[in-house]
Formats: structure tokens, sequence, C-alpha cells
């Protein structure tokens, strides 16, 4: 079978910025069936609980290898998600525990102006592969928690209409570590 392409892509204006504002983290197998139209997710059959994780800087990304085997004919998407969650305080480690122990729905909002929302583990969920709590040494230094997701999908990290995750996620808790 051949594998025909269906268009080409032009050079686009210099106005996409890096960063991840916001993660959101919903229960696996909430998610119910999605409606997905060319990469996007636009409704969700089931009732999952976006959970809101802000965050602010540098040291937040999401990359996705694409793992292509000629020898076994298979093409696999395997995404790494790092967040870095700045101040230490006993509900977010709680809270960290928890995630750790499971294997979450994630979606991500970039930095930009229009800020895209991909979904992370749409299939089987992210697993938390590595982390560190950190008390920094310096007084610039990170004082607070990393986490590394990883998931490995058939498919890449699914664009998602930002209103439904926003709806899923209002009115939910969220941690203040300063309080």
């Amino acid at each position: 079978m051949a594998c025909a392409l269906t268009t080409g892509r032009k050079l686009p204006c210099k106005q996409s910025v890096g960063g991840i504002q916001t993660a959101f983290m919903a229960a696996y197998g909430t998610l119910g069936n999605a409606t997905i139209q060319a990469g996007n997710i636009s409704a969700l059959s089931g009732t999952p609980d976006f959970f809101q994780f802000d965050l602010k800087g540098a040291n937040s990304s999401l990359t996705t290898n694409i793992i292509s085997s000629r020898d076994t004919g298979t093409t696999v998407y395997e995404s790494t998600l790092e967040l870095t969650f700045t101040h230490l305080d006993v509900a977010t480690q709680e809270e960290l525990k928890i995630l750790a122990a499971a294997r979450p729905h994630v979606v991500i909002k970039d930095n930009n102006e229009t800020p895209n929302y991909f979904m992370v583990g749409y299939n089987q969920g992210a697993e938390v592969t590595a982390g560190t709590i950190v008390t920094g040494a310096a007084f610039t230094d990170l004082s607070g928690f990393t986490l590394t997701f990883t998931a490995t999908e058939v498919i890449p990290p699914l664009y998602i209409t930002g209103s439904v995750v926003d709806a899923a996620a209002a009115g939910n808790a969220q941690i203040n570590p300063t309080a």
C-alpha cells in the first residue's frame, strides 16, 4: 500500500513562542469517547475532572519523539512532559505522590497568544518516570518539585478544544502553596 502525501507546508510568520502555562490532569479512564476531527478533540462523552496546575518559567516543556522502525513496520509517538512546580509545600507534595502512582490523562496549555491545548496520554495515560524534590543551594535556585511524565501512543498528542478542558476544570480545587 502506498502512503500518499496529501499536502505541503508554507513557512509561517515568526509569532510562535515556547513554554507551558498550565497543565490539567484527569484520572485515567474518565474521558469516555472523544469526538475527534482532523487531530482535534472537540468533545468528550465522559465526565473527567481536570485539575489545574499553574506553571511559570522556562522549565516546563512537552517533547514528542517519533519512533519509526523499518524493520518492524511500526511507528509510535513517545511524549515526554517535564513540569516544574516552584515552592515547596506539604499539600503539593502529597498530591504529587498520588500523581506518581497514577497514570493520568494530561492536557497542557501552551504560552501562545491563542494557546494550543494538547492531550498527552489519550489512550494509555501518562506515567511519572522521574521527579525531584529540591531545595536548591543558591538564593536563585529552584526550591520546588519537578515531574517527568512519559506517554507512548500510536498517535501524537491530540489537540483539544480549550473550552472542553476549561469546562471540565471549572470549580475544581487548587492548592495555594503560599497560604
